[in-house]
């Protein structure tokens, strides 16, 4: 299948536009958080490892597996993070939604919730999906629950299945929507997003 992996997806609350690496000035402010990478395989803090983590994502949209995305906050018109639908695969009709860190600033305002519906929205309407899937670190508490705010179902846990930056093994808990979920997922993010 050939499909536009570099929309532009936006509402009030959020503009997710296609990542350039000439967006890693401003997303390196942002990586300084640890909160950003610390449950992840990569540490992208400092300049050469973030170019290096950049790249890697545009070369997998390059290869038609991802979607890249920079958020940008509306309100501000400021660069608020990046994300990812990836792991997209045509053949058995599924993706991922992750790879996400965004500005502390942001954090609690709707933003991540209003950027996932419209993800969401793009992969099963747009792409055509019948299953998108979300992963967090067992002891990530904050992301597990944002999770399950925009209605995935939790499937368990893959244990010590990936290494981090620091060589810890974490275990991963995964959910998923599937496109048979996804009408009424979409209603209760329409619900909760009042501006949709």
């Amino acid at each position: 299948m050939t499909a536009n992996l570099s929309p532009v997806l936006s509402n009030a609350k959020v503009v997710l536009r296609p990542l350039e690496l000439a967006d890693a000035g401003e997303l390196l402010k942002i990586a300084q958080d640890e909160d950003n990478w610390k449950y992840g395989n990569i540490n992208f803090s400092k300049e050469e490892s973030l170019q290096a983590y950049l790249s890697a994502a545009i070369a997998d949209r390059d290869k038609g597996t991802a979607a890249v995305w920079t958020i940008v906050d509306p309100i501000t018109n400021k660069i608020a993070g990046s994300t990812r639908l990836a792991e997209i695969d045509f053949h058995n009709s599924r993706a991922q939604i992750g790879w996400t860190w965004i500005n502390k600033d942001v954090r609690g305002t709707g933003l991540n919730k209003a950027m996932k519906y419209e993800i969401l929205k793009y992969g099963f309407e747009t792409l055509g999906l019948h299953r998108i899937e979300l992963k967090a670190d067992e002891r990530n508490l904050r992301s597990r629950n944002a999770i399950l705010g925009i209605g995935a179902k939790f499937e368990g846990i893959l244990r010590e299945h990936m290494k981090l930056h620091d060589g810890f093994m974490r275990s991963s808990a995964y959910y998923s929507i599937l496109q048979s979920e996804w009408a009424e997922v979409k209603a209760m993010l329409e619900a909760k997003l009042s501006f949709i």
